[in-house]
């Protein structure tokens, strides 16, 4: 299979969207455990409710935000919040700081990869787009791949700031890059998210509702592994950050060795819902097979979160190519509302966990985890393939 042209605003795109994810990569599986300094570690997960509920309802307003400013304007703005949130939070040393510093990053770093997705649909087309978003998932889950390592190395004694300081820094570059590419982007017309009016015509839609209840479940997966894996790794497994580096690179290569191929099947030979039900299954057992593993072998985790992570990067590429081949740039409604389940999945997951831990010990939530993706069977069995 041949690697389709890219255009130059796609190239530029691409080394945005590395830099952006970079930026939120390195300190995602660090959070739980740092903002655990100032929380119970169960109690966590509550800091991410608040922020995702934020989140939420600010996507709501996010065409009129775009209508006003420009997605490129908007998504300046939003860089420069990014950084000087990054670096209030290599600074800050009291919980409401910290909680306040937290939340302008999560909400900045969902509102980004909402504006980067209208970058990246106006210069798609719909018989590439699986190529095109298959080479951008590639380029950006290579920098979450590499970052752990990185943590590892740069992380001693428990030195978070490091992380949040280089975060910010990254910014610079990213800023540079979306002034060159985009600074003259032409907006298409934005419509007004009638939350009602929307839902009800996803719901019509019924491969629609499917993919975005599909969507949701990935939001939920990830979820729960990027708060509470860490954590339990950390500290229940006692293994260093060096070793959780170097286990969470493994699991993640999955991300950029397979999304590429499958969405260029996805293109050319293959239906979305095959290997979208197969990763659906992937995900679930070897997440309930986490439960029975009380093991400190650094092979046998890095080897399990490997697998999970192949059904994971399948469920997201299959997803993300289905729905923007079912949906246009300027219907931003409908990406807002797709956009928005992930941070939806976000204080849903946080607090089902928190119920679940008054009954079970923490491993458990691994098995409670895995019967919730195979759940997933029932919406992507249904869909109707594009092909």
């Amino acid at each position: 299979m041949t690697v389709p042209r890219i255009s130059r605003a796609l190239f530029i795109l691409y080394l945005v969207g590395f830099l952006f994810a970079l930026n939120q990569a390195l300190p995602a599986y660090i959070n739980s455990t740092f903002l655990s300094g100032f929380a119970t570690e169960k109690t966590v997960g509550m800091i991410y409710v608040v922020a995702s509920a934020i989140t939420v309802v600010l996507f709501f307003l996010l065409p009129r935000l775009l209508r006003q400013f420009g997605n490129y304007r908007l998504a300046f703005g939003l860089f420069i919040l990014d950084a000087i949130a990054m670096l209030g939070l290599a600074v800050s040393r009291s919980f409401w700081s910290t909680v306040g510093f937290f939340v302008c990053v999560f909400v900045a770093t969902f509102m980004l990869a909402f504006t980067l997705d209208i970058f990246l649909e106006s210069n798609s087309h719909d018989s590439r787009t699986g190529s095109i978003r298959g080479i951008y998932m590639t380029v950006i889950n290579s920098a979450w791949v590499f970052s752990p390592l990185l943590v590892g190395f740069i992380l001693s004694d428990g030195d978070y700031w490091k992380i949040y300081l280089i975060g910010a820094i990254l910014i610079l570059p990213a800023l540079f890059l979306l002034r060159s590419g985009f600074r003259k982007f032409n907006d298409p017309t934005y419509k007004n998210i009638a939350v009602w009016s929307t839902l009800k015509n996803i719901w019509r839609q019924s491969d629609l509702f499917r993919i975005f209840s599909v969507s949701f479940l990935l939001g939920f997966f990830y979820t729960w592994m990027i708060i509470y894996t860490p954590i339990y790794l950390y500290e229940h497994l006692g293994f260093s950050w060096q070793t959780i580096g170097l286990i969470f690179t493994i699991m993640l290569l999955p991300f950029i060795l397979t999304e590429t191929p499958l969405g260029k099947l996805a293109d050319k030979k293959w239906g979305e819902k095959e290997v979208l039900s197969l990763g659906l299954v992937i995900m679930a057992l070897s997440t309930a097979a986490l439960t029975f593993v009380s093991s400190t072998s650094v092979a046998l985790w890095a080897a399990l979160l490997f697998t999970t992570r192949i059904g994971a990067s399948s469920v997201e590429i299959m997803c993300e190519t289905y729905f923007f081949k079912k949906v246009q740039s300027s219907q931003a409604d409908i990406i807002s509302l797709y956009r928005a389940t992930r941070p939806a999945a976000y204080v849903v997951g946080p607090l089902v966990a928190s119920i679940l831990f008054i009954f079970v010990d923490f491993k458990m939530i691994f098995l409670a985890l895995g019967i919730i993706m195979l759940s997933g069977l029932w919406f992507s069995l249904r869909l109707k393939d594009t092909l």
